[in-house]
């Protein structure tokens, strides 16, 4: 089996020693504006341990929740000091810039919901928060209300995906693992789906 299948190697990292709250939590918030973190894998795993009683599940959704708003709010300062010029230097991919122009278009024509709905777009919640920065048509305070509920959705979502996996599969919890990584997987494409049909619609 390789290694990157391996729950034990997995589950020795996300354990259930002290520290691993606050690496949810830290995973969580770089996870927001250093997209190559990975912060669903992380949350995903501590639930299924949460499920075998390694970790308490409502710490590991607060630890989540709450990194995951704290490196939302920091993406959504950076994008407020630097402005969108320099945003837009750091992401000059194509693919990037598909996705701050597909972010701002959405802002200005959704509103601050769309913060909710980005969180389960690969890419777009860092696409969405830097893009509120600078925009200017959204203030903190509404952004921060959207962005609580945003944070306490996703992180409530991966940890019971994690953690009704692991109750699943008591036996075997890599095959929890892997039921929550598929749900999650579909989720994302999905929404990706729906998005990519609605903006053929308003072509």
């Amino acid at each position: 089996m390789p290694d990157w299948l391996d729950f034990d190697l997995i589950a020795e990292w996300v354990s259930d020693a002290w520290w691993t709250y606050p690496l949810i939590f830290a995973v969580s918030a770089i996870d927001a504006f250093f997209p190559l973190v990975p912060s669903e894998t992380v949350v995903i795993t501590a639930g299924v341990l949460a499920g075998s009683g390694d970790l308490n599940l409502l710490l590991v959704i607060l630890a989540a929740a709450a990194g995951a708003v704290v490196g939302d709010n920091i993406s959504y300062g950076i994008g407020t000091w630097v402005g969108e010029r320099t945003v837009k230097r750091w992401f000059r991919s194509e693919t990037s810039r598909k996705r701050l122009e597909w972010a701002e278009r959405m802002l200005d024509e959704r509103g601050a919901y769309i913060i909710v709905i980005a969180r389960f777009i690969p890419g777009g919640r860092t696409a969405v928060t830097f893009s509120a920065g600078y925009v200017h048509s959204l203030s903190w305070r509404r952004f921060i209300r959207y962005d609580l509920v945003a944070g306490a959705i996703w992180a409530t979502y991966a940890a019971s995906l994690g953690y009704f996996g692991g109750r699943t599969f008591e036996e075997n919890p890599l095959w929890g693992l892997l039921l929550a990584f598929a749900v999650a997987t579909s989720v994302a494409l999905l929404v990706e789906v729906v998005r990519h049909y609605r903006r053929r619609r308003t072509a």
